[in-house]
């Protein structure tokens, strides 16, 4: 038989797949490539369509700042409203739209970034408007950014097209982040009823990436009016860290039990405090230190999910089953540079839908503990409640489920009955044959009352040779008939195991008025009584009142 659970892990792989199939092929505007370069700022002139003499197009732009200027062409044969937005990335701290017709006059401009307060037009999109009638335009677009995640590309779709297109990114990016916002508290919450330092530091993690996330794709910027850019590279340089803690704290990486990767652990922790240290004193190499880390980060998890996974840790194989696909999807989010033809899902959702999927399967990974500290309770608890020996209830488990059916039977005005049964001459068995042969005289006990009990009826090893058994909803002539049949098979059970015999007394109770441990004294102080009178006999006795 398939494990659910593995069956489960499989679904959600290829599910995950298919939505990244899903949205880095069938996202794309129909866009208006435009014919241009990327040049430096200083090659494009102030107020003016035309390059600088000797102008040179840089083809890979820098990533440790973004002071650049774009120049293409854009024709048009009818009027149209267009957007002009940027493919690959949203990591863009400010940039100036400038449209030129063909005499060199402005047709329109605009302005945006994460850095500018003006507002978005479009959700959580740098779309511009413009509305231009037919002809022969220049674009030029001026940008100034920190840091680049990915290399920016003008690109202009008709506004119905681009409208229709941006649905998709936008509902992975709002998705994503609710999904990491509920497993953060998620994990705070286990955190703080668990007192685990493991849960904190994966919610610590979540954090820095919502940081990262909320303002990298505009949400911080457009909905709750945070402009400061850093927040793209600061919170990552520390959850880098938490991260790797985290690894360690979940897979149980000790000095004693792996020292190697104790050890590596342990390094890899300083030297990423090194970079956030470098990062905070030299902002605009902050992202590419954050790509150093994560990819740091991503091996260790890998290679300590698989150490452990081999040594036998029992989270160990469904964390790595989270860190494979996180760790593909995470190294290609850092590495890119462009994405073919895409104008609406951009590199900052790969790693969204990275580290979102990645939360998930490590949801699982907390619930495959929650389900074997579930199996140790159950055991636990079985344990606590059941004789090892008979497999019978034991004297704990008798009382909670007596309290119960007694509670149960005055609300319902039932009657029940109570039969305790003892075994004579027990010591001279054990003493005569052994504790082993008094050992198979209470298994022989216990299997003849319990073939002939009804299946509601409870039974109970109390201790020593005691029974005990609570018959619910029972009437005077079945409760003495129970008794005679229960009786005598006992006894004859006991015919192997000469000189035992059976003591019992059976209480019938109209009405349970009285407590459970009240009517288990009753019914004890009888069966004691028959023992005073000869043994290896029963009585029976019924309380009206």
């Amino acid at each position: 038989m398939s494990d659910p659970a593995i069956s489960f892990w499989s679904l959600l792989r290829f599910a995950a797949f298919w939505l990244s199939v899903l949205c880095f092929s069938s996202t794309a505007a129909a866009t208006m490539r435009l014919q241009g370069n990327w040049y430096p700022p200083d090659s494009c002139q102030v107020e003016s369509p035309d390059l600088s003499a000797g102008s040179h197009p840089v083809s890979v732009l820098e990533r440790t700042h973004g002071n650049y200027c774009w120049h293409g062409q854009l024709t048009l044969t009818a009027p149209e409203d267009l957007v002009i937005d940027f493919s690959n990335t949203t990591v863009i701290g400010r940039f100036q739209h400038t449209v030129y017709d063909a005499s060199g006059h402005v047709a329109g401009a605009a302005s945006g970034g994460i850095m500018s307060h003006k507002p978005d037009p479009f959700l959580l999109r740098h779309g511009r408007m413009f509305r231009l009638p037919a002809g022969q335009y220049t674009l030029v677009t001026r940008l100034d950014s920190p840091f680049l995640l990915a290399q920016p590309e003008p690109d202009v779709a008709p506004l119905d097209q681009y409208l229709q297109a941006l649905k998709m990114g936008d509902a992975v990016t709002l998705i994503c982040l609710g999904i990491l916002i509920g497993l953060m508290f998620y994990y705070l919450v286990l955190a703080s009823l668990r007192r685990n330092l493991t849960d904190l530091l994966y919610s610590l993690f979540l954090f820095g990436n919502l940081l990262y996330n909320g303002t990298s794709l505009l949400v911080f910027p457009e909905l709750l009016h945070i402009h400061w850019f850093y927040l793209i590279s600061f919170p990552i340089l520390l959850s880098n860290i938490v991260y790797i803690l985290f690894v360690m704290q979940l897979l149980n990486i000790k000095k004693d039990n792996h020292p190697w990767l104790y050890r590596t652990g342990q390094f890899l922790v300083g030297i990423l405090s090194i970079f956030a240290l470098c990062g905070f004193i030299f902002p605009h190499e902050s992202l590419e230190l954050d790509r150093a880390g994560v990819s740091i980060f991503l091996s260790f998890g890998l290679i300590s999910g698989a150490i452990r996974t081999w040594q036998g840790h029992h989270s160990a194989p469904a964390y790595l089953n989270a860190v494979v696909l996180f760790f593909i999807m995470g190294i290609l989010s850092i590495s890119l540079g462009k994405l073919a033809d895409n104008q609406m899902i951009d590199i900052e959702h790969l790693g969204l839908i990275a580290v979102t999927i990645e939360a998930l399967l490590l949801a699982l990974v907390v619930a495959r503990q929650f389900s074997h500290l579930r199996a140790q309770f159950e055991h636990a608890w079985t344990h606590a409640m059941h004789d090892s020996l008979t497999g019978l209830k034991n004297r704990r488990g008798f009382l909670e489920s007596g309290v119960a059916e007694t509670e149960r039977s005055r609300q319902n005005n039932q009657s029940m009955s109570i039969i305790f049964l003892d075994l004579d001459n027990f010591k001279q068995l054990n003493d005569t044959y052994g504790h082993d042969a008094g050992d198979a005289a209470l298994r022989a006990t216990a299997k003849a009352l319990r073939t002939n009990l009804r299946a509601n009826d409870l039974l109970a090893r109390l201790g020593g040779d005691e029974f005990a058994i609570l018959l619910p909803e029972i009437d005077h002539n079945a409760a003495m008939e129970t008794g005679r049949k229960v009786f005598l098979a006992v006894n004859t059970a006991l015919l192997d195991f000469p000189p035992v015999t059976a003591s019992m007394g059976v209480i019938r109770f109209e009405r349970t008025t009285r407590s459970f441990a009240a009517m288990m004294k009753i019914a004890d102080d009888l069966m004691y009584e028959v023992k005073k009178n000869g043994k290896n006999n029963m009585s029976y006795r019924q309380f009206d009142d």
